[in-house]
């Protein structure tokens, strides 16, 4: 269950103004992997907000609009399928933190710089703020649960505008990851331009020599 202790220790320091960060979209074969940053009043506790994996859509988009309202900065940033190629997917998702924090801005669109960074997982992110990284902190710290709950709203809304892209692969269903409606699709059309071409290799290995061309 998810509770202020962690956030409450660091304002009890006199460090107001932590950014919470968290990451969606290491897992699907295609699209962005997307970060968020959000920096939340002292005290702040929003009902409902939990783990973003754990909620339905429904909820989560409530409270996506609920965490705007009351937020003091929020960011975002996103690091396209090229890039997740190039660097390989954990560095991505730590550039896309970082661009998460840098982009942080309150409602009036002014740049907000956070005392201290709250961060899902061991990663650390390039920027000389103090940092914490917290296991399974989605599931712990209600900041960095807030913080899942945007990069995942943002995303799966990226998920609908890549399937009017390319409706036949089922995107708005799935939201890329390796479902066997996925793999069929992929089996008999190819990638699409938004694919990660690394994250393919092992089904390029099992395909036929007809469907590997497709890969081409």
């Amino acid at each position: 269950m998810v509770s202020l202790e962690l956030e409450q220790r660091l304002w009890d320091r006199g460090i107001p103004l932590v950014a919470f960060c968290d990451e969606v979209g290491r897992g699907p074969l295609l699209g962005s992997v997307v970060a968020a940053a959000v920096i939340l009043p002292v005290g702040l506790y929003i009902e409902g907000v939990d783990d973003s994996k754990k909620l339905t859509t429904k909820k989560r988009e409530t409270l996506h609009d609920i965490i705007y309202e009351h937020a003091l900065a929020v960011g975002i940033g996103e690091v396209d399928n090229r890039h997740i190629d190039k660097m390989n997917i954990l560095q991505a998702s730590r550039l896309a933190m970082q661009k998460a924090v840098l982009n942080l801005k309150n409602k009036e669109g002014v740049s907000v710089t956070p005392d201290y960074l709250l961060i899902d997982g061991r990663e650390t992110i390039d920027l000389d703020i103090p940092q914490e990284g917290i296991i399974h902190g989605d599931a712990i710290s209600h900041g960095i649960a807030a913080a899942s709950i945007l990069a995942k709203v943002f995303r799966d809304r990226r998920c609908l505008e890549w399937h009017c892209r390319y409706p036949e692969y089922g995107i708005a269903d799935h939201k890329g990851y390796c479902t066997r409606a996925h793999l069929d699709a992929l089996l008999k059309l190819g990638p699409t331009s938004i694919h990660r071409i690394t994250f393919l290799k092992k089904i390029i290995a099992k395909a036929t020599v007809e469907q590997q061309v497709l890969f081409k």
